[in-house]
This record gives C-alpha cells, sequence and structure tokens, in this order.
C-alpha cells in the first residue's frame, strides 16, 4: 500500500476543499507554491498551484475514499486501483450476504445496490463461474453473462435496488448527504435479503464511511444479525456478486435512459461528460437532467449555473 496520495483537482474543486477541512476544524497553513496546506486526523493534505494534490499520513487511505472521492472528486479509482485479485478460492465460504453498489461516481445514470446470499456449496459455484469484482471486468457482455450465472446458481438468493436519477435526487435532497444515502440503499438490501432468507447469519458490505450509518438505516430484523463492513470487501464472493449484478442494473439502466436523452450517455464524471452535458443541455435543457443525471455534481453546477 502507498503511504501517499497524489492527484490533480481544479482550482474550484481545491477551494471546495479548502472550505471543508476549514468546517471541520483541520489547521490550515501556507507553504511555497501551494494555494493552502491542511492538517487533521492524521493526515496531510497540500493542495499546490499547478493542481497538484497530495495527500499523506496514518489516515490518508479512509480520507481519499470518504471524504475526497465521495465529496470533492466525485470519481472512486482509488480503491480500484489498489485492489488485488480475489483470494478466495482456498478460503472455506460460510454462509453470509454481500452488498455492493454501482453508479455512485456517475454523473448519470442511476444508483444500483444489489446484495446476495450465499452457501458453501454456491459461493463455490460463483468462484468456479469467475464471479469477482466487477471493476475488474471492463466488458459490459461479460457483466451480463456472469450475472444471468449468478441467479442461475443462487434463485432467491438476490436483490437489487434501484435508485432512477428522479428517485436519487429527491432522496438526496430529503438525506443531504451521500454516505447517508448509500447506508438507507444498503438496509433496504439487507432486509430484502433477509425476507427472502431469514437465515443469513452475517451480511458483509464495502465500508464507505461511518460503520454505524448502515446499522441505524436497518429495521428490527436487520439490527439482529451480524453486520461486518471491510476496505475491499470485493474480494469476498458474495460482495463481487452482488458488484457484478449491481453493475448488470447499472448497464441497463444506462441503455433506458440514453433512449430517454436520446444520446448515449456516457460513464464517470470527467471531461467527456461535461462536454457531452453541456451539449444536452444546451439541446433539450435542464428538465431533461431530472431524469438522467445526479444533480448534487458539481458538473451540473458548472453547466447550469445555479
Amino acid at each position: 500500500m502507498a503511504n501517499n496520495y497524489v492527484n490533480t483537482i481544479t482550482p474550484a474543486q481545491a477551494e471546495e476543499l479548502r472550505e471543508l477541512l476549514a468546517g471541520r476544524g483541520w489547521e490550515l497553513s501556507t507553504v511555497p507554491y501551494a494555494r493552502f496546506k491542511a492538517a487533521g486526523d492524521h493526515v496531510s493534505v497540500v493542495a499546490y498551484e499547478s493542481g497538484k494534490l497530495v495527500v499523506q499520513g496514518k489516515g490518508m487511505e479512509e480520507f481519499v475514499l470518504y471524504t475526497l472521492e465521495p465529496q470533492i472528486l466525485h470519481s472512486f479509482e482509488y480503491r480500484t486501483a489498489e485492489i488485488a485479485a480475489p483470494e478466495t478460492a482456498a478460503v472455506e465460504i460460510s454462509p453470509h450476504g454481500g452488498i455492493d453498489e454501482s453508479g455512485k461516481g456517475d454523473f448519470f445514470g442511476p444508483l444500483i445496490i444489489a446484495g446476495v446470499t450465499v452457501t458453501a456449496e454456491t459461493g463455490k459455484k460463483l468462484q468456479e463461474l469467475g464471479v469477482c469484482d466487477s471493476k475488474q471486468i471492463h466488458s459490459d457482455a461479460k457483466i451480463l453473462k456472469l450475472a444471468a450465472g449468478i441467479k442461475q446458481i443462487a434463485p432467491g438468493a438476490f436483490t437489487t435496488v434501484t435508485l432512477l436519477p428522479e428517485t436519487y435526487n429527491r432522496l438526496y435532497a430529503k438525506i443531504g448527504n451521500l454516505n447517508r444515502l448509500l447506508a438507507w440503499g444498503h438496509a433496504r438490501v439487507i432486509e430484502n435479503l433477509l425476507e427472502q432468507q431469514p437465515g443469513c447469519p452475517r451480511m458483509l458490505s464495502d465500508k464507505f464511511g461511518d460503520e454505524r450509518l448502515i446499522r441505524n438505516a436497518l429495521m428490527e430484523r436487520g439490527r439482529q444479525i451480524t453486520l461486518d463492513q471491510q476496505v475491499r470487501a470485493e474480494s469476498d464472493v458474495a460482495v463481487a456478486a452482488a458488484s457484478i449484478l449491481a453493475r448488470e442494473g447499472f448497464i441497463n439502466g444506462m441503455k433506458k435512459l440514453s433512449a430517454l436523452a436520446g444520446v448515449t450517455l456516457p460513464r464517470g464524471a470527467g471531461a467527456n461528460v461535461k462536454a457531452l452535458a453541456m451539449e444536452l443541455f444546451r439541446d433539450k435543457g435542464a428538465e431533461i437532467f431530472r431524469s438522467c443525471a445526479k444533480l448534487h455534481f458539481k458538473t451540473w453546477h458548472e453547466i447550469s449555473g445555479s
């Protein structure tokens, strides 16, 4: 694991980050050639005038995963770059469920949260099928094929919660925080899985924030099981299977929303996404975005001026 993180941010992102850290009580100072330096929570952050951002310290990984990416960058690449190939083949699988999501870093498209429960038998079959973290798979056709196989191997042991942009935007406006919205969705998936498989003793989720968020969002049945949250949970076969079903839902959702918008909507939140969004805004106005985009993203504020 690297002991520092380096990325490039825009002047607007640097200012947003400075305000966020100042609001958290971090110590701000100046260093040569930098917009600011901030220190707090066992982390040092330096935003240089060139756009270079350097994060160091014992708390670096959690800061990048749970603050910088979801709240400033709106992209989720650090965990993907660090993740290793799953090593679950030699591990005995006990009955449990896994939850993962797709679409949280994409300006266009839905947020899909999926869950799968496995037994020793179905877990082994999923491994033999080739199930792994969906971020390691770059072919939509392979995702769709694996998703079909998962449903065949584990019938009645999977579920998805789909938040199309209209619903997503309404919930985000009410909740006001991406991690809390994710916790709400993960809790709904867990409750749905327990309706199908009430004897499932444990659920595993990727850690994306304060561990209490999901626990507090669970209803009575969900609070009776063991809930584990860990970084890089996608190495677990149940979470990996859930990541594939979530990605399948996102792929299908993007096809429907692209048809609605009359243009192939790109994934992510980079410059190509902003360029197409500006064209779409010019040609069709603001209203179409309520049905196909996540309106709390900086991309929306930049193209709409709101």
